[in-house]
């Protein structure tokens, strides 16, 4: 430490508190756009309460299908002004996704092949310019082992992956994506865990496409697969070298999906209620899931998606919150990790005879305060020096 001469800040007390996770806990944060474009209410403002007090990434939906149903009108001032509310409540935000077949625009439908890739480059670029700045990591591409077999309804994607094939449509997602922002951080994302995800992604670094991360999608409707099975994943992707980051994990609070379901889409009961005896097993569910991944080093982030049963996805009651608003055990579980054991309060130091000071916490950083000046220091890096402003 360093005193604001320069000189070391030798025998002196200062307090250490942490500022911010290096690892991303994530929620989306589809349900605030509303709030962030002034349509308020109080359940939405209670929301977002409890959504601050616990999660440090945002992702937001750039659905092609919703953010631009008519072609020439894009959404990009009402998704502005929902990043800017999360960036200026200390959120880091990531936009999911810019290429994807599903929810995709309706109106590429009947161009020809070169006008669909045209019209795709030149989205993804728009989009990654736009919210330079502001949209920091980009789901580039989502679920390109399916994309060019894809048979679940028509799309003006799925021809072009056909023509361009996988590692064409991740090469055009990532270059062009790349080029309009190159400080952006963009993933490959699926659902597909099996070997030919692992099969894609040995392919796409041998055409020399670099990934900043690789996405893992986990819903678990049909119950928790467990630490070993989830290991076991992790360790078959951390191969590769490339941070792996768990964008969407889901846990029941009800009664699990039933497992010989294929695709999780076809299951659509007419009620799905939350249960004292599962929002109990989710909370026991969440802690394991998440103590386990957070200790791997391989392992970046992870990403809930959904803070609320309201507008869950396929209506399942896999929210940490209740359709009330009151927070499920799960919510307060995943608190207590985050901001209690995974968390420095402001704590009392003394430097040493050379101005040092050991610090043991959780990766991020952290502000040193000390005679009314402070100074910020990140943990998990490289040992540094901070002087006090």
């Amino acid at each position: 430490m360093l005193d604001a001469r320069g000189e070391p800040l030798r025998n002196t007390e200062v307090t250490v508190a942490q500022v911010d996770h290096a690892f991303g806990f994530g929620n989306i944060g589809f349900d605030f756009v509303p709030l962030a474009n002034g349509e308020r209410t109080d359940q939405l403002e209670h929301l977002a309460e409890l959504w601050l007090d616990v999660f440090s990434t945002a992702t937001l939906p750039f659905y092609w299908g919703d953010f631009e149903p008519e072609r020439g009108h894009p959404a990009t001032d009402r998704l502005l002004r929902a990043a800017e509310w999360f960036v200026e409540r200390g959120v880091r935000v990531k936009g999911h996704p810019l290429v994807w077949h599903t929810v995709t625009a309706p109106w590429l439908l009947g161009l020809p092949l070169d006008e669909v890739e045209a019209a795709v480059r030149a989205r993804v670029r728009r989009e990654a310019a736009d919210f330079a700045g502001l949209v920091t990591t980009w789901d580039a591409i989502n679920e390109v082992v399916i994309m060019p077999v894809f048979e679940n309804g028509e799309n003006g994607i799925t021809p072009l992956a056909q023509k361009l094939g996988r590692v064409g449509m991740v090469r055009l997602a990532f270059e062009e994506a790349r080029a309009a922002d190159p400080t952006a951080t963009l993933h490959l994302n699926d659902f597909d865990l099996s070997p030919a995800y692992e099969r894609l992604i040995e392919e796409v670094l041998a055409a020399g496409i670099r990934l900043d991360g690789i996405g893992l999608q986990t819903h678990m409707h049909q119950g928790y697969r467990g630490e070993d099975e989830v290991l076991a994943i992790v360790e078959r992707f951390a191969r590769f070298g490339i941070p792996l980051h768990f964008t969407e994990t889901t846990l029941v609070s009800g009664d699990p999906m039933p497992a010989d379901i294929v695709d999780l889409n076809d299951y659509r009961p007419d009620s799905w209620p939350t249960t004292p005896e599962g929002e109990a097993r989710q909370a026991d569910e969440l802690v394991r899931h998440y103590r386990s991944l957070v200790a791997h080093p391989a392992v970046e982030s992870i990403t809930y998606w959904g803070l609320s049963d309201v507008g869950a996805w396929l209506g399942a009651p896999a929210g940490l919150v209740r359709l009330d608003g009151t927070p499920k055990p799960a919510y307060d579980a995943l608190r207590a990790l985050v901001k209690d054991e995974w968390w420095m309060p402001p704590t009392a130091r003394h430097t040493d005879d050379s101005g040092s000071i050991a610090l043991e916490g959780f990766r991020g950083r952290y502000a040193v305060t000390a005679a009314g000046r402070s100074a910020t220091v990140a943990l998990g890096g490289p040992t540094g020096t901070a002087q006090l402003r």
